[in-house]
């Protein structure tokens, strides 16, 4: 047994079992691989000389998905504690140094991409010794990675109304408009009914995107359904396309935050919206933060104010036409 023992130790290392935990959860080598950004037949040859070490095979592969076998099975259960053990000591460490010296992992959804990094060089001018790790994804990868507890916190665009065991805390407006291009006709119409937008071609998010459910409830709910043109997954791909005159579509006010002054989107006023939303920053249910997780869920409230100001001002320049073409007060911005 206590030889057995340092011959893991000797032979094992934390790489391997890193990669081996990532297949065991993703099911899959090149998933993996992508997440851990290595290449292919690095993780191969991780896994071949654990399984060497081990001395039975971890995996047996059916189709296209990897399943574990009874040792891989156990090992996984080995694997999680060790990893449970060493982020505690690593919180620990990060606690002893306080806000001098510490490490953030922050997993955040596509969308928020337009201001965490921002916000994440904001907190990092104020606490110098801290090192940052931004991972952007999409929503279901974010939820996964949340439910194996892969990161210090996380920022979602909505919780989940799946069973989560996870703790959230609104800290900015995350509002939901209609953008069309600057000349399309909607643009000179006001209090527009959703069964009139759905008269218009319509750029769909894909299949799993949080914008998409509460698009195709508000179409619901205005017994309409949306004359769909195409479906695009990524916020920059359906800018370009309204852009392009391809048709409407449902944005969070952020991603256009940055755009430049002559941008030819232009917020369109329909029935429903804005589609109030805010952001949330969550963590797994009973995860012990460190302090510099505590410390940067505070900066957030923090920054929420700068954030409304932010969407203010996108609000107001995307709707600066309207006055001009002889129409009312703009709805309010996103308080």
């Amino acid at each position: 047994m206590y030889e057995s023992m340092l011959n893991l130790v000797r032979h094992v290392s934390l790489r391997q079992l890193q990669v081996f935990e990532a297949i065991a959860r993703l099911g899959s080598f090149t998933k993996a691989a992508d997440e851990l950004y290595l290449t292919q037949p690095t993780v191969s040859t991780q896994i071949k000389r654990l399984t060497e070490v081990i001395g039975l095979p971890l995996f047996e592969q059916i189709g296209r998905r990897v399943y574990l076998t009874d040792a891989g099975r156990e090992l996984e259960t080995m694997v999680k504690e060790i990893f449970d053990v060493l982020d505690r000591f690593e919180m620990k460490v990060s606690d002893l140094k306080g806000l001098k010296r510490g490490y953030l992992k922050l997993c955040v959804i596509t969308t928020a991409k337009y201001f965490a990094p921002e916000v994440l060089g904001r907190f990092c001018q104020q606490h110098v010794g801290v090192d940052v790790a931004l991972k952007v994804t999409n929503r279901d990868s974010v939820l996964e990675r949340l439910a194996a507890n892969k990161d210090d916190l996380y920022i979602l665009g909505q919780v989940p109304d799946r069973d989560f065991e996870l703790t959230a805390h609104a800290f900015a407006p995350n509002p939901l408009y209609v953008f069309s291009h600057r000349d399309h006709p909607l643009t000179k119409e006001r209090n527009i009914p959703v069964s009139r937008l759905a008269e218009e071609y319509f750029i769909m998010r894909e299949p799993g995107s949080g914008i998409r459910d509460w698009v195709l409830k508000v179409f619901e709910d205005g017994n309409a359904k949306p004359r769909v043109r195409m479906e695009l997954g990524s916020n920059e791909a359906i800018k370009h396309a309204i852009s392009g005159q391809l048709g409407v579509s449902v944005l969070s006010l952020h991603t256009l935050a940055q755009e430049a002054q002559q941008t030819p989107l232009r917020i369109i006023d329909v029935q429903g919206f804005p589609i109030e939303r805010e952001w949330y920053v969550a963590h797994a249910k009973g995860k012990e933060l460190s302090v510099v997780a505590r410390a940067f869920m505070t900066f957030l409230d923090q920054e929420g104010n700068n954030l409304r100001k932010q969407l203010d001002k996108t609000y107001a320049r995307l709707t600066r036409d309207w006055e001009s073409k002889g129409k009312n007060t703009p709805i309010g911005a996103a308080s």
